[in-house]
């Protein structure tokens, strides 16, 4: 169980730096990836986390540079958006759609991790994990089909298979269901508004008053989980 500190990312207790896979994930995750990576190998997919637990202050500082226009901002089709041209609230919501607020983040539980097929692309190849990349044609296809097929076999789960009005589609984002699914649980508006109000979030006074419906549209609104490990999922 996370504790409040795990859960909005001011402490990294619950994590382990793994060198090999380059990056830090929750202690129970580690096997589960293994498991997952390896199948995939047999398949002749090599499965790289390209983004694994991300602490409070590294979300902040992405949330802070996009709120200042210092880190671009993209549209669903990975448009760059003008950020001049956005009053508050497109401001903010550009922002949610595809970065998370500062304590709120899924990475900040290390149960959650950005993948890609490193097999499939060429060593100079600089991916940029936008559903392009996924699409039929595009460099990663076999990896989202091979995803698709067998994540759910070792309890992992897209929670942005599709677009429901939040968070815009992350073909590449995976979650480990039977942690991630108890932190969401204990994330709850209120933890994550004391997070915010507590340290120097831009334009905290407007995510603040409208946290409940953040909390609704951009945190809580998740794609389904799989069946659990075992369970015949029918046809």
């Amino acid at each position: 169980m996370l504790n409040e500190l795990e859960l909005t990312g001011r402490a990294a207790t619950h994590v382990v730096l793994c060198d090999d896979l380059g990056a830090a994930l929750h202690r129970e995750v580690i096997l589960p990836y293994l498991e997952l990576r390896d199948a995939a190998w047999v398949d002749g997919i090599e499965l790289q986390i390209v983004s694994g637990y991300r602490g409070f202050d590294a979300q902040l500082r992405i949330w802070n540079m996009k709120y200042r226009g210092e880190r671009p901002i993209y549209d669903e089709c990975g448009q760059v958006r003008v950020h001049a041209s956005l009053d508050q609230a497109q401001l903010v919501a550009a922002i949610l759609c595809w970065s998370a607020l500062p304590g709120a983040s899924r990475h900040h539980w290390g149960t959650d991790i950005d993948v890609i097929d490193r097999a499939a692309i060429a060593e100079n190849y600089r991916y940029q994990l936008l559903p392009e990349e996924f699409a039929p044609c595009g460099v990663f296809s076999r990896l989202n089909s091979w995803l698709t097929e067998n994540m759910a076999r070792f309890d992992f789960f897209r929670p942005y298979a599709r677009y429901q009005g939040g968070v815009h589609r992350e073909p590449w984002h995976l979650s480990y269901a039977p942690i991630s699914s108890a932190a969401l649980r204990l994330s709850t508006p209120e933890l994550i508004a004391i997070t915010v109000r507590d340290h120097e979030v831009q334009g905290k006074d407007y995510l603040l008053a409208r946290m409940p419906e953040i909390y609704r549209r951009y945190i809580e609104n998740i794609s389904p989980l799989p069946p659990k490990r075992g369970q015949d999922i029918g046809p």
